[in-house]
């Protein structure tokens, strides 16, 4: 069967559409004629299925190959994606997000689409925005988002994408008849009320003991805490009371991520949920759906980072923080404020 190679498509006659089409959903019929993407057609070549010919030349792999990469960006990294995907079982059709993919026992005529797979290069970052461009081209279809990173040595890894809609199950603040005093000393803060320490560690899992007595509060925790009239905090240089606003000021110039970790931190904690340092992790926040005993710590269910909106996901980063919360049996979730509040964007890998 022959194809001709017309710009960025090859076009064959009516028996391809026998052949080809009704068979394996290769191409799209025009008319009495099969016209092909460049990596559909360079997949029936490699399989014997197509001669390829351009100027009345007969093309081989090689050279069909090297022309389809002249004429389509990425070809490459498609065609490595597209022959995966065909040789793992599914249908698969180019589209204008790079692949529609049908369940297995599907196809296209008796079933819908189930994924968009996105390709991507681990070598060029990825803007949040596209991705959340890309996500919500494929939601707004009903359709899973994949995307389809190839490495340097072009081997695969696929990671679907969703917006998280997370919910926790831990109790409200707890009560207190005043605010208790707490002293901000450098880039922490110590409460020195046994009661209170005990009382807010105990009920609600805030900042770590410093002795049997003593409280030590986070950043993040010292200003939630402040904002919900639970402590005071002194300045320990000066002896002023700060407040919630001149609090925010001196951690913000402690930490420049800070006031991106405060506002997730908030939206978790209305959310029901632990946040705690995911410092080991490389993260924000490791985040427990519930602490009910400090004896017996639950495991945490997710790791949790704040990015901005301008944010550039480098893919061997991610890939590397996807992997590791895996290994520890929890979800990668990555947090980004909108006007209408928080979002979490989860993305973990995937066995096709």
């Amino acid at each position: 069967m022959i194809g001709k190679l017309v710009e960025d498509r090859v076009k064959a006659g009516k028996q391809a559409i026998n052949e080809l089409y009704n068979t394996g959903y290769y191409g799209r019929p025009k008319g009495d004629v099969l016209e092909l993407t460049l990596v559909e057609a360079a997949y029936l070549l490699y399989k014997n299925r197509l001669e390829i010919e351009v100027d009345e030349k007969t093309l081989t792999f090689q050279e069909f190959f090297t022309e389809a990469s002249k004429r389509q960006q990425f070809f490459e990294l498609k065609y490595i994606v597209y022959k995966d995907l065909r040789e793992r079982g599914y249908y698969v059709q180019p589209s204008v997000t790079d692949f529609r993919v049908y369940p297995r026992g599907g196809h296209p005529g008796k079933t819908q689409a189930k994924m968009f797979v996105y390709v991507r290069s681990e070598r060029i970052p990825m803007l949040l925005k596209d991705l959340v461009s890309q996500y919500s081209a494929a939601a707004n279809v009903r359709k899973q988002m994949v995307l389809a990173i190839v490495d340097e040595e072009s081997d695969l890894t696929y990671y679907e994408v969703k917006i998280a809609d997370i919910k926790g199950s831990m109790d409200a603040l707890p009560s207190q008849d005043e605010p208790v005093p707490a002293t901000m000393l450098e880039d922490r803060v110590l409460v020195w009320d046994k009661d209170a320490s005990h009382l807010l560690y105990e009920n609600g899992f805030y900042g770590k003991p410093l002795d049997d007595d003593r409280l030590q509060l986070s950043l993040v925790e010292s200003a939630y805490l402040l904002e919900q009239d639970i402590i005071t905090i002194i300045d320990g240089t000066e002896g002023s009371i700060l407040s919630h606003e001149r609090f925010s000021g001196i951690a913000s110039s402690i930490d420049p991520d800070f006031m991106r970790k405060y506002i997730t931190y908030v939206d978790l904690r209305s959310r029901g949920f632990v946040p705690k340092t995911g410092f080991k992790f490389g993260t924000h926040f490791r985040v427990y759906n519930e602490v009910k005993s400090l004896i017996k710590l639950p495991h945490s269910e997710y790791l949790v980072h704040a990015i901005p909106h301008d944010y550039e996901f480098f893919l061997p980063l991610m890939s590397r923080a996807v992997r590791l919360a895996n290994s520890v049996r929890k979800q990668m979730l990555y947090a980004v404020e909108y006007a209408s509040g928080i979002e979490y964007i989860d993305i973990g890998r995937i066995k096709m």
